[in-house]
């Protein structure tokens, strides 16, 4: 058996990011994934965005210190890919009112944190982008009812953070971090299926691989994406925690910039429409990607078998995210054949990512991390390795919650909100978290 300090399962962006953190604390790091690269599973199909509204104060401080990060990545990594950096674009998010929404609640943990922020009015956000359709339509409804195309029944307001954006290549964000990890002498292994995890007498032992191989090491940390679950339940971890995480298809859909609505020209931004359950985004080439806010009146694909799925984008769903996204942008028009993506994402029952230890000593997780938490990788990174370094101090961070404070805020942010064991979560109960 190979020997190594720290097994990472996951060579996502979140994964790989813990991989460096470890490694550059000195431990010998192995990453292995399943996949034939790295992050070529969920972290592909990220939207990649930067924002920073969230409902509870840690989550938003986290969101604020990782684009810090995010801001200055060769600062963070130490030194500069030679295959190519990824580049922050920045847009601004233009985030919709809604009945019921918590909007006082975040608007005053952003002006806590010093997150710069405007309140707009209907008439304020006409004037700034022509092209949005400013109708309030409440409740999002499925197309199929007939009272998706009723006239809206009043106007929207709603408040812009500027400094919100997002990543131009997800998965080349993921082989940023791992570069710098093996400059801090991290290794990788690809096509390697986790098939048992090894302990003895209440502690993790190792892994071994479809191949009979394997590798003996005192901690292993669950970064499986869709496969966290299996990768759990494998350790005998799953039936001990609060938070239930799952796999979710989700399908991101790809529709043409109208007319003073793009990146080329500065008229585009990231806009967030709960009031109609979507949200969408520029991207380079005068496109937007287009995805959902997990509205009632959609059914959610949940999966118990991450490896069988559609991997295509369906006819279905694109109609749906096609004809939201016309109501809020009149001058789209409908495109004529599905244009996106399908892919699997590990949600948590209240959309918080679990960055924890657990019950077996030296397993570790960082699950329930798709959809929202691309944003947070430099950082989760961080809290893994945390997390590590206190069990090793003998800190039960189950008693003992630690916090990590960060450089740009000085503000203590509170790991224990990321428990496997908290009560759950009161948040806006979709992928906004």
């Amino acid at each position: 058996m190979e020997t190594a300090d720290v097994v990472v399962i996951g060579a996502g962006v979140i994964g790989a990011a813990t991989t460096l953190e470890l490694a550059r604390r000195g431990r010998r790091v192995v990453c292995v994934d399943a996949g034939p690269g790295v992050g070529a599973g969920s972290t592909s199909s990220s939207s990649a965005i930067i924002r920073f509204h969230y409902s509870t104060l840690d989550a938003v401080l986290t969101s604020w210190e990782a684009a810090a990060m995010w801001d200055d990545l060769a600062g963070h990594l130490g030194g500069v890919d030679p295959d190519g950096m990824v580049r922050f674009v920045p847009t601004g998010c233009l985030v919709f009112d809604f009945p019921g929404s918590n909007r006082d609640t975040v608007l005053s943990m952003l002006a806590d944190v010093g997150i710069d922020y405007e309140e707009l009015t209907a008439d304020e956000i006409q004037g700034r982008w022509p092209s949005l359709d400013v109708g309030d339509y409440w409740p999002p409804r499925s197309i199929e009812d007939p009272s998706f195309a009723d006239d809206a029944h009043g106007v929207l307001a709603g408040y812009f953070t500027p400094q919100a954006g997002f990543i131009d290549d997800p998965m080349r964000a993921a082989g940023n971090f791992m570069f710098a990890a093996r400059r801090f002498g991290a290794t990788v292994r690809l096509n390697t299926e986790v098939t048992e995890i090894r302990q003895a007498g209440g502690r993790v032992t190792g892994v071994t691989f479809a191949d009979g191989s394997g590798i003996d090491a005192p901690v292993v940390i669950n970064v499986g994406g869709p496969a966290s679950g299996r990768l759990n339940a494998m350790a005998g971890v799953a039936d001990e925690m609060r938070i239930g995480h799952r796999p979710l298809r989700q399908e991101v859909h790809v529709a043409e910039c109208p007319s003073g609505f793009r990146m080329s020209d500065g008229t585009a931004t990231l806009v967030t429409d709960v009031n109609l359950g979507t949200y969408f985004r520029p991207q380079l080439g005068d496109t937007l990607i287009v995805g959902g806010t997990e509205p009632d009146c959609d059914p959610l694909e949940w999966l118990d078998d991450p490896s069988v799925y559609n991997e295509f984008p369906t006819a279905e769903h694109f109609e749906r995210s096609m004809m939201r996204l016309a109501r809020r942008v009149p001058e789209l028009g409908i495109p004529h054949r599905p244009v996106g993506l399908a892919a699997l994402y590990d949600a948590s029952d209240d959309w918080v990512p679990i960055y924890d230890k657990s019950s077996l000593e030296g397993f570790f997780m960082a699950c329930g991390t798709s959809g929202n938490q691309f944003k947070n990788a430099p950082l989760s990174g961080v809290f893994m390795a945390e997390l590590v370094d206190a069990a090793e101090r003998g800190v039960d961070h189950d008693v003992n919650p630690i916090t990590w404070t960060g450089p740009r805020t000085n503000r203590p942010i509170n790991l224990g909100a990321f428990s496997r064991l908290r009560d759950k979560t009161i948040t806006s109960g979709t992928v906004l978290g």
